[in-house]
């Protein structure tokens, strides 16, 4: 079975994929070996729903609503 890569992943299907780590390495089912490639494999994948969040958090601070109340985005301002 071929590992999806992470980078390719939308935030929704690396989190299950997270979930689905923790879940392995918290029963304590998985050989020694298994459980550190798990460990890589959930660090990649926290750290990609990190950022796909912090994109999102971004993207969210740039909204602002007009006066007619329709959503606008914010123009950046120099020196801020």
């Amino acid at each position: 079975m071929t590992e999806t890569s992470v980078s390719e992943m939308s935030f929704e299907v690396a989190m299950n994929e997270l979930d689905q780590v923790v879940a392995k390495l918290e029963r304590g089912e998985v050989a020694l070996e298994d459980s550190i490639n798990l460990y890589k494999r959930g660090a990649e994948l926290k750290a990609h729903c990190e950022a796909k969040l912090k994109d999102a958090e971004e993207k969210v601070e740039k909204i602002s609503v007009g006066a007619d109340g329709k959503p606008v985005t914010a123009q950046a301002v120099e020196g801020l």
